[in-house]
């Protein structure tokens, strides 16, 4: 279950807890001069940046979505489109990203999100135990497996890195 850190639960750690997901909670020190944000949490943590996975929102024609892929790759907004059954994609703004999460850019998870949008797992994921992904907070990441991100989200997995 959830390991204990002295910051307050963010609203994606409430949201698994809820649900009775196994993770951990992997916080460190965030840099403010750091821009890229998921590089500094493999880096920081000691990860390979193939497990750890960003949360990017797109605005598609058919609506906001979620993409989530491996840090050490980028999004292909026509494979995030065709995935929900589009065939357009830009990146969202990122004052919309905000509203829409709830999570300020940096520190946007896919759980406990304000508003509930589809969301694509990149299928590398499935390629391991445990993945990291933004634990709603700049320096706080949550490591959980892919099977329960998905169902917690209820994502669908498909190709999205390129």
């Amino acid at each position: 279950m959830a390991k204990k850190s002295g910051a307050a639960p963010t609203l994606a750690i409430v949201a698994l807890a809820r649900a009775g997901v196994a993770f951990a909670v992997r916080g460190y020190e965030h840099d403010p001069a750091a821009s890229d944000f998921g590089a500094e949490a493999a880096r920081v943590l000691g990860v390979e940046p193939g497990r750890v996975f960003k949360t990017l929102m797109a605005s598609t024609d058919v609506g906001f979505v979620l993409g989530i892929v491996p840090v050490d790759a980028m999004l292909d907004l026509k494979a995030l489109a065709a995935a929900v059954g589009g065939k357009r994609a830009t990146m969202a703004d990122p004052r919309d990203a905000e509203r829409k999460s709830g999570y300020i850019v940096g520190g946007i998870s896919p759980i406990g999100q304000k508003t509930a949008l589809p969301t694509v797992l990149d299928d590398s994921a499935l390629e391991h135990e445990t993945i990291l992904v933004s634990g709603g907070r700049r320096g706080v990441d949550i490591e959980l497996s892919p099977a329960d991100l998905v169902r917690v989200t209820a994502a669908i997995t498909s190709p999205l890195r390129r």
